[in-house]
């Protein structure tokens, strides 16, 4: 069973034991725009809670994807790089950014569930 959780910074996360995937939310995708380009991080790559691990760009602006856990990149999703448009048309599902390896379970207490969520984004 996976839990999702997000970030104050439009990020979800769906948590399966030690393994997150991550996305950017429907709110993300709808302040962004038309999205054109997505830049995903390499495999193998150590990220650090809140460093910049991904960037979207749209037709109205270019926008950093923070890593909302410390870990290491396991899988990218190469469909979203070649069709950033996946990003528009289904944020929550196949237009997924990437998968970590979560270091250290601690560090999802900041973040939200889905209520505090929506009621930060109201």
């Amino acid at each position: 069973m996976t839990t999702t959780l997000y970030t104050s910074d439009h990020e979800w996360l769906d948590i399966d034991g030690d393994v997150a995937t991550v996305g950017i939310t429907d709110y993300a995708q709808q302040q962004l725009g038309d999205v054109v380009f997505v830049e995903l991080p390499k495999v193998g790559r150590a990220l650090k809670k809140t460093e910049a691990a991904a960037v979207v760009e749209s037709v109205k602006a270019a926008s950093d994807v923070y890593a909302p856990i410390s870990g290491e990149v396991l899988e990218v999703n190469q469909a979203v790089v070649d069709e950033p448009a996946l990003v528009n048309s289904d944020a929550a599902g196949k237009a997924w950014f990437f998968k970590i390896k979560i270091a250290d379970k601690s560090e999802l207490g900041g973040l939200m569930d889905e209520a505090a969520y929506k009621a930060h984004t109201a």
